[in-house]
Protein backbone atom coordinates (compact mmCIF):
# COMPACT_ATOMS: atom_id res chain seq x y z
CA UNK A 1 0.00 0.00 0.00
CA UNK A 2 2.83 2.61 0.74
CA UNK A 3 3.79 2.33 -3.12
CA UNK A 4 0.37 4.30 -3.86
CA UNK A 5 1.87 7.15 -1.81
CA UNK A 6 5.04 7.14 -3.37
CA UNK A 7 2.77 7.52 -6.88
CA UNK A 8 0.42 10.31 -5.30
CA UNK A 9 4.06 11.76 -4.56
CA UNK A 10 5.58 11.43 -7.95
CA UNK A 11 2.46 13.03 -9.09
CA UNK A 12 2.25 16.29 -6.79
CA UNK A 13 6.13 16.77 -7.60
CA UNK A 14 5.48 16.20 -11.23
CA UNK A 15 3.17 18.90 -11.21
CA UNK A 16 5.40 21.32 -9.45
CA UNK A 17 7.10 22.55 -12.40
CA UNK A 18 3.87 22.51 -14.37
CA UNK A 19 2.27 24.46 -11.62
CA UNK A 20 5.40 27.27 -11.91
CA UNK A 21 4.25 27.30 -15.54
CA UNK A 22 1.18 28.47 -15.41
CA UNK A 23 1.09 30.90 -13.08
CA UNK A 24 4.46 32.58 -14.79
CA UNK A 25 1.73 32.58 -17.36
CA UNK A 26 -0.63 34.27 -15.16
CA UNK A 27 1.85 36.48 -14.20
CA UNK A 28 2.32 37.99 -17.90
CA UNK A 29 -1.27 38.21 -17.70
CA UNK A 30 -1.70 40.14 -14.59
CA UNK A 31 1.28 41.88 -14.71
CA UNK A 32 2.99 40.78 -11.25
CA UNK A 33 3.99 37.82 -9.26
CA UNK A 34 2.19 38.75 -5.81
CA UNK A 35 -1.06 39.15 -8.02
CA UNK A 36 -0.55 35.92 -9.38
CA UNK A 37 0.00 34.09 -6.48
CA UNK A 38 -2.81 35.35 -4.72
CA UNK A 39 -5.25 34.44 -7.61
CA UNK A 40 -3.76 30.88 -7.80
CA UNK A 41 -3.86 30.81 -4.17
CA UNK A 42 -7.76 32.13 -4.32
CA UNK A 43 -8.66 29.36 -7.07
CA UNK A 44 -6.80 26.74 -4.94
CA UNK A 45 -8.71 27.66 -1.80
CA UNK A 46 -12.14 27.85 -4.07
CA UNK A 47 -11.01 24.21 -5.34
CA UNK A 48 -10.25 22.89 -1.57
CA UNK A 49 -13.97 24.20 -0.36
CA UNK A 50 -15.76 22.66 -3.24
CA UNK A 51 -13.69 18.75 -2.99
CA UNK A 52 -14.33 19.50 0.79
CA UNK A 53 -18.13 19.64 0.32
CA UNK A 54 -18.47 17.19 -2.61
CA UNK A 55 -16.25 14.63 -0.33
CA UNK A 56 -18.47 15.62 2.43
CA UNK A 57 -15.12 15.70 4.50
CA UNK A 58 -16.32 16.49 8.12
CA UNK A 59 -16.25 20.66 8.43
CA UNK A 60 -14.17 21.81 11.13
CA UNK A 61 -15.72 23.00 14.36
CA UNK A 62 -14.97 25.81 16.17
CA UNK A 63 -13.64 24.54 19.40
CA UNK A 64 -11.19 21.45 16.52
CA UNK A 65 -10.25 25.34 14.99
CA UNK A 66 -8.88 27.09 18.37
CA UNK A 67 -7.42 23.97 19.15
CA UNK A 68 -4.85 24.52 16.78
CA UNK A 69 -1.54 25.97 18.17
CA UNK A 70 -1.07 29.63 17.07
CA UNK A 71 1.85 28.90 14.61
CA UNK A 72 -0.17 25.63 13.02
CA UNK A 73 -1.80 29.03 11.25
CA UNK A 74 1.71 29.96 9.74
CA UNK A 75 1.57 27.18 6.83
CA UNK A 76 -0.98 29.58 4.79
CA UNK A 77 1.35 32.14 4.58
CA UNK A 78 4.34 29.37 3.68
CA UNK A 79 2.13 28.25 1.05
CA UNK A 80 1.27 31.45 -0.28
CA UNK A 81 5.14 32.30 -0.03
CA UNK A 82 6.14 29.16 -2.15
CA UNK A 83 3.69 30.14 -4.69
CA UNK A 84 4.92 33.57 -5.21
CA UNK A 85 8.61 32.30 -5.48
CA UNK A 86 8.36 29.88 -8.09
CA UNK A 87 6.61 32.26 -9.93
CA UNK A 88 9.90 34.40 -9.48
CA UNK A 89 12.11 31.90 -10.01
CA UNK A 90 10.64 29.95 -13.21
CA UNK A 91 11.05 33.09 -14.71
CA UNK A 92 14.53 33.23 -13.87
CA UNK A 93 15.79 29.80 -13.84
CA UNK A 94 13.63 27.86 -16.16
CA UNK A 95 11.77 25.00 -14.74
CA UNK A 96 14.72 22.38 -14.02
CA UNK A 97 17.09 24.59 -12.43
CA UNK A 98 14.55 26.47 -10.00
CA UNK A 99 13.10 22.45 -8.93
CA UNK A 100 16.59 21.39 -8.55
CA UNK A 101 17.47 24.04 -6.05
CA UNK A 102 13.78 24.31 -4.42
CA UNK A 103 14.29 20.36 -3.99
CA UNK A 104 18.17 20.71 -2.38
CA UNK A 105 16.71 23.35 -0.63
CA UNK A 106 13.39 21.01 0.84
CA UNK A 107 16.03 17.99 1.66
CA UNK A 108 18.25 20.26 4.01
CA UNK A 109 14.85 21.39 5.92
CA UNK A 110 13.49 18.11 5.65
CA UNK A 111 16.70 16.09 7.33
CA UNK A 112 17.20 18.91 9.85
CA UNK A 113 13.07 18.66 10.79
CA UNK A 114 13.07 14.91 11.30
CA UNK A 115 16.69 15.04 12.81
CA UNK A 116 15.02 17.17 15.82
CA UNK A 117 11.48 16.31 15.45
CA UNK A 118 10.47 19.41 14.84
CA UNK A 119 7.06 20.77 14.39
CA UNK A 120 5.32 17.56 14.70
CA UNK A 121 7.62 15.28 12.17
CA UNK A 122 8.99 12.04 14.01
CA UNK A 123 12.43 11.51 14.98
CA UNK A 124 14.84 10.58 12.03
CA UNK A 125 18.26 10.88 13.05
CA UNK A 126 20.88 12.54 10.72
CA UNK A 127 22.80 9.97 8.99
CA UNK A 128 26.50 9.64 7.02
CA UNK A 129 24.27 8.36 3.80
CA UNK A 130 20.84 10.99 4.35
CA UNK A 131 23.94 13.95 4.51
CA UNK A 132 25.26 11.92 1.26
CA UNK A 133 22.16 12.10 -0.18
CA UNK A 134 21.69 15.43 0.35
CA UNK A 135 24.79 16.58 -1.12
CA UNK A 136 24.16 14.40 -4.70
CA UNK A 137 21.29 16.49 -4.87
CA UNK A 138 23.25 20.08 -4.17
CA UNK A 139 25.71 18.46 -6.69
CA UNK A 140 22.89 17.70 -8.87
CA UNK A 141 21.23 21.25 -8.85
CA UNK A 142 24.23 22.59 -8.97
CA UNK A 143 25.15 20.73 -12.58
CA UNK A 144 21.34 21.38 -13.87
CA UNK A 145 22.23 24.93 -13.46
CA UNK A 146 25.54 25.03 -14.98
CA UNK A 147 24.20 22.82 -18.05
Amino acid sequence: MKWMFVVFALVAGALMPVQAGVNLRLKESLGDPIWAAAVSFAVGTLGLFAYGLISKAPIPTPGMIVSAPAWAWTGGLFGGFFVFAIIVLAGQLGAATMMAWLLAGQFLAAILLDHYGLISFNVHMISWQRIVGVLLLITGATLINKY
